[in-house]
């Protein structure tokens, strides 16, 4: 999910952990914050956007890496 004009997250009541990628408005990362459990809140300085990902998919994701969003067509 993303999550835009966005520089904090938080997991109130949600009942799983998550990975959090914030990013900068050109979608360059800033920092990942991995295994974010349930009632915990994050933000980094910067972030205009931030992107939630089930645990262990922001494996690869460094910081300075450039992410691109796009859609697939059918």
């Amino acid at each position: 999910m993303l999550f835009r004009p966005a520089g904090s997250i938080h997991m109130f009541f949600m009942r799983f952990t998550i990975d959090a990628v914030f990013c900068n408005r050109d979608l360059v990362v800033l920092d990942v914050v991995s295994s974010l459990r349930p009632w915990r809140m994050a933000s980094r300085r910067g972030a205009k956007i931030v992107i939630e990902l089930a645990e262990g998919a922001a494996a690869g994701v460094r910081p300075g890496d450039h992410l691109v969003v796009a859609t697939i067509e059918p």
